[in-house]
């Protein structure tokens, strides 16, 4: 007689013991809801839902967050619900994208949304999403960013999130502090900036005219550099970008991750005449701007690594072997 409730082994197949996973492609955005009984059942139906030739086969499941290579039926158990996966042909290499890292804005449409246009949401709302789906893109987001979701009432932020308002008001604490890191770096370098002037200014012969050069550096900056200036029409950098870039003390520390990367990418000639300032000033900002960027994204891998060693360590047997990790993509 079988007794009710009688624990036994899920049969393949069987719903209750189905586990939701995301799967995609390699190099692709496009992920699809499965459900799988096991691991060999998860790589059964990727070649059917993924359209993948069985010419390519065997497939190859890694993990879409850092490419370790699931292929034991104990582990692919005990990792989480919704578990992001990528499969593998036999021709492929996994390769890493900034999308399943915690930088989604690099493949996101920009959040600079106005809020009167065609009636949209205000803007708020779209960088409250971006924190939803993943709290550590904090780092990545502008200065004008975090102050806005620090200025929201702390219930509209809590609904928008679906947070209690003790766990919101600690966001935007948190919010808050991100904000005064990010002066207090900017005080010093200004400081910093100060007192390496002092020191030139010390050690400088005195020149005949000091305060007339200096008046017109600004604007013989441009002309020094003998571009052209039909050559600023080729900058794709916002008025806003540009606007920080010239009045921002520090301006990588007020841009976004976004814009950073925008700035890095432009054309030191292009984007010196769009400034009016010379080559070397140019080069420098590039340069800060492109320390920043690398920072955060370091900085935010950093925090996906913790997390996801964290969650293993406390979900996993203690006697499961140590995880591969597939091969890399070096394109």
């Amino acid at each position: 007689m079988e007794v009710p409730g009688d624990a036994r082994a899920p049969e393949p197949g069987e719903n209750q013991g189905l586990k939701p996973c995301l799967l995609r492609r390699n190099h692709s955005c496009e992920q699809y809801g499965v459900a799988a009984s096991c691991l060999e059942d998860l790589r059964s139906k990727a070649y059917d839902i993924l359209a993948i030739d069985k010419s390519l086969a065997p497939v190859t499941l890694v993990l879409a967050e850092d490419g370790t290579i699931v292929d034991d039926d104990d582990y692919f158990l005990c990792l989480p619900s919704n578990t992001k996966f990528v499969a593998l042909a036999s021709n492929e290499k996994w390769a890493y994208r900034n999308s399943d890292g915690g930088t989604a804005w690099i493949s996101q449409e920009s959040f600079s949304v106005d809020e009167t246009d065609n009636g949209a949401e205000p803007k708020w709302k779209n960088v409250a999403r971006q924190l939803k789906d993943d709290l550590s893109s904090i780092i990545l987001l502008s200065e004008e960013d975090l102050q806005m979701l620090s200025d929201v009432p702390c219930s509209d932020l809590a609904q928008e999130l679906c947070q209690s308002r003790v766990t919101v008001q600690g966001l935007q604490n948190t919010l808050q502090q991100v904000l005064d890191q990010r002066e207090e770096a900017r005080q010093s370098k200004q400081l910093l900036e100060l007192y390496l002037q002092a020191l030139e200014k010390e050690g400088r012969i005195l020149s005949q005219q000091p305060e007339s050069k200096a008046g017109f550096s600004d604007e013989t900056d441009a002309a020094d550099t003998g571009l052209s200036r039909e050559s600023a029409s080729e900058i794709a950098l916002s008025s806003q970008i540009l606007t920080a870039l010239k009045e921002k003390p520090a301006p990588e520390l007020s841009l976004s991750s976004q814009d950073l990367e925008l700035v890095t990418k432009e054309d030191p000639k292009a984007l010196a005449v769009a400034l009016n300032w010379d080559i070397k000033k140019t080069e420098t900002v590039q340069h800060a701007c492109n320390q920043e960027l690398s920072l955060r994204l370091q900085q935010i891998q950093s925090l996906h690594s913790l997390r996801n060693i964290s969650a293993r360590r406390n979900s996993l047997p203690a006697e499961l072997r140590s995880p591969k990790r597939a091969k890399r993509d070096p394109t």
